[in-house]
């Protein structure tokens, strides 16, 4: 069961670094992997659509661990259906563009068609138009950030670690969690990789437990 949510949220900034121009005086959304929290918890978030696992969803469910989909819309409208359950689940449905572009090679109107595209298509399918935004592979520039300000964005989280079937990978040269960390890994299975997301669930939840963290809802803290 994940953690209640903390009495007073944390101010969250972009972490040294990922700022861009004018990132404070704009207002800009922040650019983080970690959120700062002294609660051993991390959180999860699973990026694009592409694989589309009932058992997947069955096991989350079962387990009440909760996690974020960032989605992009041409791996996801072949099934919105599968997307409304995991909604209807209490897991949050997040931004991750129409069609995972590398944002800083577009201009700024076509990187705000991306992500207030999305915006609309999720608000049309799921409810509601997140405020929480991936760019997709990690990667923006102030015209992302100013982008997605204009279409009702306020987070740009990217992540701290990631994990697949067979192995991790850490952002940081210490190789190991932190408290407020958010974890990546993708909606994948057999076609790209050698297991199912079960798989890959079962490797995250061993070392998150083993390590004494507990999972906690990313949103609860912005």
């Amino acid at each position: 069961t994940p953690p209640p949510p903390p009495a007073r949220k944390p101010r969250i900034t972009a972490r040294d670094g990922f700022e861009v121009d004018h990132q404070e005086d704009w207002g800009l959304p922040p650019v983080f992997t970690t959120v700062p929290t002294d609660r051993k918890v991390v959180f999860l978030t699973i990026d694009d659509g592409a694989e589309k696992d009932p058992r997947f969803l069955a096991m989350m469910r079962d387990l009440n661990v909760p996690y974020t989909a960032f989605l992009s819309n041409y791996l996801v409208k072949d099934d919105y259906a599968y997307f409304r359950r995991m909604r209807d689940y209490g897991n949050t449905l997040d931004n991750h563009t129409l069609h995972h572009p590398y944002l800083p090679g577009l201009s700024y109107e076509e990187q705000r068609d991306e992500i207030c595209g999305m915006q609309d298509i999720m608000k049309k399918q799921f409810g509601r138009a997140p405020t929480v935004m991936r760019p997709p592979y990690g990667n923006y520039n102030q015209d992302t950030l100013v982008a997605a300000k204009s279409c009702g964005i306020k987070y740009a989280p990217i992540w701290n670690e990631e994990v697949f079937v067979d192995h991790w990978e850490y952002r940081e040269d210490d190789q190991r969690l932190r408290r407020g960390d958010i974890v990546l890994t993708h909606f994948r299975g057999r076609d790209d990789w050698n297991g199912t997301m079960v798989d890959d669930m079962r490797r995250f939840l061993n070392k998150v437990t083993r390590e004494g963290y507990a999972v906690a809802r990313l949103e609860d803290y912005l």
